[in-house]
């Protein structure tokens, strides 16, 4: 799961940056913004569920 985890943090970096470049339209630009902005905070919940541990209490 960590390793999901960083690849949906990066992807979602690139995602931001490619948009920045690419899209024309500030409309665009906004939607797919924020849709890379989601796919990051997924990664971030991903990394946060793998370094939470195992620990199961008796």
């Amino acid at each position: 799961m960590k390793i999901a985890g960083f690849c949906l943090l990066l992807s979602g970096w690139i995602l931001v940056v490619l948009a920045l470049v690419l899209l024309p339209a500030q409309g665009e630009r906004a939607a797919f913004v924020l849709a890379a902005l989601a796919v990051e905070g997924l990664g971030l919940v991903l990394e946060m569920r793998g370094h939470r541990g195992t620990e199961v209490d008796p």
